[in-house]
């Protein structure tokens, strides 16, 4: 009996130990595949130690990713939410404050075209590329307004009954008559000597900001009367920085570089007489899209040779130099102007061709300029 007894409760304990056995790999197996399953990990950004295969692994980055997106696109929502809330306050402004209020700081250089390599010369005059059929088309073009202008300063700023070659359109279709009135203008000379500065006195005295660059000067800036004089002169490329380093002042600067030394975004006038340099001046601005910051260009133009480093035989000149002028014209420059001293020789690349000037003054307008309404700083 007793063993029978003994037996049982054997047996009992055999089949208790199985069953928790049993139940413990359940919950064992239970919660291994639940931690296994659980995504909370992952989108959290933490790293999980396993020893499965690379499909798991790369099943778990996918879930990790789409996690990403979900918090991606959630601040894209928010950040949109903010903008149109930003909009809808500013629709409600009112909308005459535009013209009072204008934008606060125009970016310098958005004017400014994308630096080119070379100017595209234009075919030529012939197909014998003759100096006389290249100089018959060139002075044809530069004697020939292509626009009209029903207000010339030129004669009214004299001085001691004497009358300047170099005019400036003050037609009302242009902007500089406006400027003028609002005294919101801007004046660049560049030339050496003061004696042919009537027209900048005259626009200074209206009420025009008047720089004049002359390298002669003795001090590097000087006030005369209404008028500002800085001993400096535009030339087609910066200084060397050795040079600069042993004379401690440049007296040459490209135009860019002098409109952001002087934080000037923008020229309603640009006078120049440079003396045979103004083919590669006006070629570096060309290139450089400065010409896209000037309303009026007034320029002395010099022909009784090539100019400072233009080569190529004569024919060869003449077309360069027709092909910078079309450069104008692509840049909505159109002449008003044109004046030729009958006192000087008439030389034409050393040689008497067509009987033309050495030297004429052109004046253009720039029709499609519209100057911002912010008015920059000077720096001196």
């Amino acid at each position: 009996m007793d063993m029978c007894r003994e037996r049982l409760t054997l047996g009992l304990l055999l089949r208790l130990g199985i069953l928790l056995t049993a139940v413990c790999v359940c919950i064992h197996v239970y919660l291994e595949t639940d931690w296994q399953g659980t995504p909370a990990p992952l989108a959290l950004g933490c790293p999980t130690q396993s020893n499965h295969n690379r499909g798991q692994q790369s099943g778990m980055k996918q879930v990790s990713a789409e996690a990403e997106e979900q918090d991606k696109g959630i601040k894209r929502r928010i950040s949109h939410v903010h903008t149109l809330r930003k909009d809808n306050q500013a629709g409600e402004r009112d909308q005459d404050k535009e013209d009072i209020l204008p934008p606060c700081c125009p970016p310098l250089q958005l004017h400014r075209k994308a630096p080119r390599w070379h100017i595209d010369l234009q075919p030529w005059a012939s197909e014998n590329q003759s100096l006389e059929d290249e100089a018959t088309r060139f002075l044809n073009y530069i004697t020939a307004p292509q626009v009209s202008c029903a207000s010339l300063l030129g004669k009214e700023a004299t001085q001691g009954g004497h009358t300047s070659d170099w005019v400036v359109c003050l037609d009302p279709k242009y902007s500089l008559v406006h400027r003028i009135q609002r005294k919101r203008c801007r004046v660049y000379s560049f030339g050496l000597g003061l004696k042919e500065r009537f027209m900048e006195r005259f626009l200074a005295g209206s009420g025009c900001e008047v720089h004049c660059f002359d390298p002669s000067l003795k001090e590097p800036h000087l006030q005369e009367a209404e008028m500002w004089l800085h001993r400096l002169s535009v030339d087609w490329r910066d200084p060397n920085p050795a040079i600069i380093a042993q004379r401690q002042y440049a007296n040459t600067k490209k135009l860019a570089t002098i409109l952001n030394d002087f934080g000037h975004r923008e020229l309603d006038v640009l006078k120049a007489d440079m003396e045979s340099a103004e083919w590669k001046i006006l070629e570096n601005l060309v290139l450089e899209g400065v010409l896209d910051s000037v309303g009026q260009l007034l320029l002395e133009i010099h022909l009784h040779w090539a100019g400072f480093e233009v080569g190529g035989d004569d024919p060869s000149v003449v077309r360069y130099w027709f092909s910078l002028l079309k450069e104008l014209e692509r840049a909505k420059f159109h002449l008003f102007h044109v004046h030729s001293d009958p006192a000087k020789p008439h030389l034409f690349l050393h040689k008497n061709v067509l009987n033309a000037s050495s030297v004429y003054t052109l004046s253009w307008v720039n029709t499609k300029w519209k100057p911002s309404r912010v008015r920059d700083k000077h720096k001196k």
